[in-house]
């Protein structure tokens, strides 16, 4: 009887098998039907096989950004407008990593390419759960569009809180790698706005952004050209305005650097609905206006370099290709580059394991956003005592939003500053934590804000509201000590309240554990801040005019010393660092090495204390050219006074490069050509060392 059952057993066994393999088999061949869905070719194959097999207007369909379904060759449909522009956005729960102007001032590159990684690996199990339940649209696809390179020349632009900062340098660097971290699991990552883009946000739809050529190559340029070139960022986003007359998304001079002279060949995206204001005229929002026709500004967006809009011009573009604006050959081109980039991101296998992104310092949001704070002032109130008595007081000390900026997913959990520091209002409270400054709601992307100092998202006044201020003096003329949160995606003049502060943190919008990072760096439970990736000047009346884009005047690269009140690169910690001797500048090897030593702390209780070196290049033949320019950054972290950390900071020529004005271009410098590099700890001349740098042809 028991080897009747087993054997009984075993053919029901290996009949389920049996069926389970047919049925394993038939949805393998369902599933396959066509042969671009098979993986074992390669990606051009797959594409080509497509190309040929869809018709005209099925092409067209997928040249804007919501691809509708194709059934008759088996291709669902697809959404190309998603954000991640510091966690996946608009997508439901996610995590919320500060800002960008905060995650820049971390200086640190190689923490922002974890943080992304992370980022793309959250967006990859929130693409296959829509997947799962069937939903195709916005949000929630794996081409993103970021990140947000532009220059923020201006503390007055809304969307400066969105980009990296000022410097061409840092942002190249952050940019770059965000782009490695978003792509690190086939995510599309995208560089916008290209290019000159900055404000003001009211008259983005007809503003003609006018510069030189040489500010167009050494300051607006650099960060696109540089992560063009070095990596394989899948798409780049033309913007709103206009550049010298011609709006950005049919721009020839820009298709011309970027197809031809960068090599780019990756997706060009318009801006979101962009290419209306080339010739919508029944609007009362002033437009561009530059072509006469629909069909024709498609036409000279298609019919030249742009691949794929953002926006709703679908019938537009079938126009201008009936009117052969856009012939079926530069059709395929386009059609090619977005079925490569979209069948890599959704058909090639994953390259991330869960096990990769563990919780930690390289992606734990209470750590980046403590790395992104920066010390602006210290008389020695801080850090706080753990048994000292408080008092909260300001408009952000409990705002939950606050801290989530913009472009922002939904935390699981947001801690505000009032919630981690649990500060009460009892009478025995000598110091003040006063958490003053913005929020987004005042400043960002074309916003519906008209009151003073503020005006459709931009700031028309860049020192600490006035109220704020009156506040502040206030507590301080009762004896209270104060310590200013300053909560911002922008520079903020202090300049009106700064003698009234004992201490002023620059917290930004520092994502969904904010008020846990505040409390930490209060307390010297840790000392590892950041540094400014913005100049801070004293007043509006220091500032040039906000439409006028000459870098004259500008950011620590052009800005007289006198008009600022906090220099790019500046920061305080609780230990002070040194250069531990003269550093060792090798030509030879384009290399700075040296010793960092710590000589005191005030923060007992933190373990790793945290500065950063910067390294600046100064050309005395270029009388027209940036004052000094960052081309280098090293952290670094000592645990003890009596351990000398050693750096090796590589340098890289491209950030040698000097413009020509005879050719338009940025060229290595001739062999032999002096510089000066300086060596320290921010901007200021007074935090630097200068060392005589001879350059030498590496060909």
């Amino acid at each position: 009887m028991y080897i009747c059952n087993m054997k009984r057993r075993i053919h029901t066994f290996a009949r389920t098998i049996f069926i389970a393999l047919i049925m394993i088999t038939f949805c393998s061949v369902n599933a396959q039907q066509h042969p671009w869905q098979d993986t074992s070719k390669s990606l051009d194959e797959r594409v080509e096989w497509l190309i040929k097999n869809l018709t005209l207007d099925e092409k067209l369909s997928l040249m804007v950004h919501q691809n509708p379904a194709i059934e008759r060759v088996g291709l669902p449909a697809y959404s190309w407008w998603n954000e991640a522009l510091h966690g996946v956005g608009r997508a439901g729960e996610a995590t919320v990593y500060p800002m960008p102007i905060a995650l820049a001032a971390t200086f640190n590159p190689n923490l922002i390419g974890n943080v992304f990684g992370y980022i793309s690996y959250e967006a990859r199990l929130k693409y296959q759960a829509a997947q799962d339940t069937g939903y195709y649209g916005d949000y929630a696809g794996l081409t993103f569009f970021t990140p947000n390179i532009n220059i923020f020349r201006d503390p007055r632009w809304g969307r400066g809180m969105e980009t990296y900062g000022e410097d061409p340098y840092l942002t190249a660097m952050m940019g770059f790698e965000c782009v490695l971290g978003l792509q690190s699991d086939n995510a599309a990552a995208c560089l916008k706005h290209f290019a000159v883009h900055s404000g003001p946000e009211g008259v983005r739809h007809e503003f003609d952004s006018r510069v030189s050529e040489r500010d167009l190559r050494e300051t607006y340029l650099p960060a696109f050209e540089y992560i063009v070139k070095h990596s394989d960022v899948a798409q780049v986003m033309c913007g709103y305005n206009r550049l010298n007359g011609e709006p950005c998304c049919t721009n020839r001079r820009l298709f011309d650097i970027l197809r031809n002279e960068w090599e780019y060949d990756g997706i060009l995206v318009t801006d979101c609905w962009a290419l209306n204001d080339a010739y919508e005229t029944d609007t009362i929002i002033p437009r561009h206006r530059t072509h006469a026709t629909a069909a024709a500004a498609y036409g000279d967006a298609f019919g030249r370099e742009v691949d794929l809009e953002c926006g709703s011009g679908l019938p537009a573009l079938r126009e201008a290709v009936q009117q052969g604006l856009v012939t079926e050959s530069k059709v395929d081109e386009h059609v090619r580059r977005i079925l490569k980039t979209r069948l890599m991101v959704t058909t090639l296998p994953k390259h991330f394991s869960p096990a990769g992104y563990p919780p930690g310092p390289a992606n734990n949001p209470t750590s980046v956003a403590a790395q992104s704070m920066v010390l602006l002032k210290n008389n020695g109130v801080l850090p706080l005592k753990e048994d000292e008595f408080l008092r909260l007081e300001g408009p952000n000390a409990y705002d939950s939003l606050m801290p989530l900026g913009n472009y922002n997913g939904t935390p699981k959990h947001t801690v505000t500053i009032g919630e981690a520091l649990g500060a009460q209002t009892s009478s025995s409270a000598q110091t003040i934590i006063y958490c003053g400054g913005l929020n987004p709601q005042l400043e960002g992307e074309e916003l519906p804000v008209e009151k003073e100092g503020f005006y459709k998202g931009d700031r028309t006044l860049i020192e600490l509201p006035k109220e704020q201020a009156e506040e502040i003096k206030a507590f301080k003329a009762q004896g209270y000590r104060v310590v200013l949160v300053l909560c911002a995606g922008s520079a903020v003049s202090l300049e009106n309240v700064i003698d009234d502060c004992d201490a002023v943190l620059l917290a930004w919008y520092g994502g969904q554990d904010m008020g846990t990072a505040v409390k930490q760096l209060l307390f010297g439970e840790r000392d590892d801040f950041g540094r400014l990736p913005v100049t801070i000047y004293r007043s509006t009346d220091d500032l040039p005019p906000f439409d006028d884009y000459a870098m004259t005047g500008r950011t620590y690269r052009y800005a007289d010393r006198e008009r600022v009140e906090f220099p790019f690169g500046f920061g305080y910690s609780y230990s002070y660092h040194q250069l531990w001797g003269a550093p060792e500048i090798s030509e030879a090897n384009f290399t700075v090495s040296g010793l960092v030593s710590q000589c005191n702390t005030d923060a007992h209780n933190a373990r790793w204390h945290r500065t950063v070196v910067q390294v600046y290049l100064k050309n005395e033949n270029d009388p027209d050219g940036p004052v000094k320019q960052l081309i280098a950054v090293e952290p670094i972290w000592t645990e003890s006074f009596d351990k000398k950390e050693p750096f090796m900071i590589e340098l890289d020529p491209f950030w040698f490069r000097q413009f020509n004005p005879e050719t338009g271009r940025m060229e290595e410098p001739k062999d032999g050509t002096s510089f000066t590099l300086q060596v320290g700890f921010s901007s200021d001349d007074r935090d630097l060392f200068d060392f005589p740098f001879i350059y030498h042809n590496r060909k």
